[in-house]
């Protein structure tokens, strides 16, 4: 396994640093060394280490989401208001409208199992949007009009409702009923993700007040409560439905509200844990992806992965109708909500595990949707941010806190 992990770390670091010098993300490299050292290429991943994949990866993810909670504004979110509703749900909605509409007709698979397949690709990734949000919110730019904000938390939802609709489906597919608790799940577990988040941040901000204790320990605590949260979602999920991901980004945004000074002690500690924890969630992703699924992959599911993606983007311009966004700033919000990598290697073969009769070729369509979106929203985002959005006056002035 330690061989596992130098080869992970140095072959990450070094395909991300390449990307960087010819104008690429970083996480394409990153992406693209995890398939390289995979499985279903070179084959150097120790066993061990891939068994243990989905948990690494999830442990990234907590880690970019508590560093999102604390960049996040509540007043920000505030400002944002309808469209950041809508961003939750919304293009979900239409991507996974436009795949029962679709798959049936370019790949000839019935209806549920369209809904199956919709409810897999209609995730956006939070681990490709994060980063690069943060980024941008760091350097100021559309910060004004709280549109990286409004990106941020709405892929974080958009997540928590499309598993949800995910599960529905596959029951669905499977000849069992959906009934109204399976709908009524999306927003008790998000109203219930958001309500823990709020409760242990307060808490949090009370305990390091009193106990006074070093910036270290504050960090342990705070990872220890997101696994322990993440947890609960495992083990009970299903009697309480929770969205854990949600509360730990809601138990980042109540350190920021209550307390700025101890945001600003531990914010840094997660900027430098991200710097590694990118690497593996990146090209642990890569290595998850079913390269030889790809051999029976034609035509049909690229032009279904791309003509999808003109559903999603029509339902982001709705949510961002009768706002006081331009053209180009709500080009760069349908831009953003491209990319697909996290959701899709985590359930991409689930369908195929519980015996739906699609299930390969789900498989093989979210392994295209990887391939294609991660990559064509990255640098889409790269390289449009600086052009599309305003940068605040802060950043006019010379001054970078924003």
């Amino acid at each position: 396994m330690l061989m596992s992990i130098a080869l992970i770390l140095l072959a990450g670091m070094s395909a991300g640093h390449l990307f960087r010098k010819l104008s690429l993300p970083p996480l394409i490299g990153m992406i693209l060394a995890g398939m390289l050292l995979g499985p279903y290429v070179l084959n150097l991943l120790d066993d061990s280490i891939l068994a243990v994949s989905s948990q690494l990866r999830r442990i990234a993810l907590i880690i970019i989401l508590i560093r999102a909670g604390l960049k996040l504004n509540f007043e920000d979110l505030k400002k944002v208001g309808r469209p950041a509703v809508l961003m939750c749900f919304l293009p979900a909605c239409f991507e996974m409208a436009g795949t029962i509409l679709l798959a049936p007709v370019l790949l000839g698979i019935s209806v549920p199992d369209a809904a199956v397949l919709g409810a897999v690709l209609a995730a956006v990734s939070p681990a490709v949007i994060v980063p690069h949000m943060i980024r941008i919110i760091d350097e100021g730019y559309g910060t004004e009009k709280g549109i990286p904000q409004m990106i941020l938390a709405g892929a974080s939802v958009d997540d928590v409702f499309v598993i949800v609709v995910f599960t529905s489906a596959a029951a669905l597919a499977m000849g069992s009923d959906i009934s109204a608790m399976h709908l009524l799940k999306i927003p008790v577990s998000i109203i219930a993700g958001v309500l823990a988040g709020f409760l242990i941040g307060k808490l949090v901000v009370r305990f390091a007040a009193v106990t006074k204790m070093k910036t270290a320990y504050t960090v342990i605590i705070l990872m220890s409560l997101a696994f322990l949260l993440n947890g609960f979602e495992d083990a009970f999920g299903e009697v309480i439905p929770f969205a854990s991901l949600l509360s730990i980004m809601t138990m980042g945004m109540m350190i920021r509200r209550d307390d700025m000074k101890l945001m600003r002690q531990v914010g840094p500690v997660f900027e430098e844990m991200w710097t590694a924890a990118e690497i593996f969630l990146f090209v642990l992703v890569g290595a998850s992806v079913a390269l030889n699924s790809l051999k029976d992959c034609g035509i049909q599911a690229v032009l279904l992965v791309l003509l999808v993606l003109v559903f999603r983007v029509c339902g982001v311009w709705l949510c961002l109708l009768k706002t006081n966004l331009d053209i180009k700033e709500k080009m760069f919000c349908m831009i953003s909500y491209l990319p697909k990598a996290t959701v899709q290697a985590a359930i991409g073969g689930l369908p195929l595990a519980m015996g739906i009769a699609s299930g390969q070729l789900i498989l093989t369509v979210s392994v295209a949707a990887i391939l294609l979106t991660a990559p064509l929203g990255a640098i889409g985002i790269e390289q449009t941010y600086r052009h599309f959005l305003s940068p605040s006056c802060t950043m006019e002035t010379g001054d970078n806190e924003i």
